[in-house]
């Protein structure tokens, strides 16, 4: 599959459009690697104390990479063909339900935040400032996360944005998460923007197709790990390995 042309212009002109919806972990702050560890330190002995086959860093990317936590979770053991009860959200870390092994790795991911904080993409905050210096662009984060605002406290960005739709906004006006494109269009409403003058910023499949499927005006890929052309593929029109390519197209945009 081949990206649209965007505008007609080629990304020299790059125009970020009225709004730009950014997803937090892994577009602007590398937060998908603590992530990432605490899933295998979740899953891998899980896994092998049931004699399923291995996790494997491919499995966040297949599986889990932008979903809502325990929609991750259930994915992954379908994938394994491991059947278990649901539970409820407040479910022990220590219950063998979706929910209660969700909270178990919330709980390590939450640990390591705490202790290591974050440091936002410096690509992402020359972006940003970008286009802050064009004017006239609203932003907003859309994440599946529940610990967004953690998150975008600790990295220094909790001022940046007006309007922010994580996993608790989601959940308290039942909001479907990604693939789903119900959270980005959520987010474009609170600015008062149309899907069609906004741009979804992505790095998870999930959320590529929740932006290609709301019918954006683009959807702007960034490879952290998931494959230049599988984000094509799930309906990118433009991927870069980080957003400090886009710094001066922004600029001469503005020019």
């Amino acid at each position: 599959m081949l990206p649209r042309v965007f505008l007609g212009a080629p990304l020299t002109t790059f125009d970020p459009l009225d709004a730009v919806l950014f997803d937090l972990d892994g577009v602007l702050t590398p937060t998908a690697e603590v992530h990432r560890r605490a899933w295998a330190r979740l899953f891998e002995p899980f896994l092998a104390e049931r004699g399923a086959t291995a996790y494997t860093a491919q499995d966040y990317f297949d599986y889990i990479d932008g979903k809502p936590r325990y929609e991750g979770v259930a994915a992954l053991l379908t994938s394994r063909g491991i059947d278990l009860p649901y539970g409820e959200p407040d479910d022990s870390p220590d219950a063998d339900t979706v929910c209660g092994l969700g909270n178990r790795k919330n709980a390590v991911f939450t640990a390591v935040l705490d202790a290591d904080g974050v440091a936002p993409y410096p690509g992402s905050v020359a972006f940003l400032d970008a286009l802050a210096r064009r004017g006239g662009v609203q932003v907003a984060v859309v994440s599946s996360s529940k610990n967004a605002r953690p998150v975008l406290r600790a990295a220094g960005l909790m001022d940046r944005f007006t309007v922010i739709v994580d996993g608790v906004v989601a959940a308290e006006h039942g909001i479907p998460g990604k693939p789903a494109p119900d959270t980005y269009l959520y987010a474009a409403e609170q600015l008062g923007v149309p899907a069609s003058r906004a741009v979804v910023v992505e790095d998870a499949h999930s959320g590529v197709e929740a932006g290609h499927a709301g019918h954006f005006g683009h959807v702007l890929g960034v490879d952290r790990g998931a494959g230049r052309e599988s984000l094509l593929a799930k309906g990118a029109d433009t991927v870069v390995e980080d957003l400090a390519e886009l710094v001066d197209d922004v600029n001469g945009a503005h020019a």
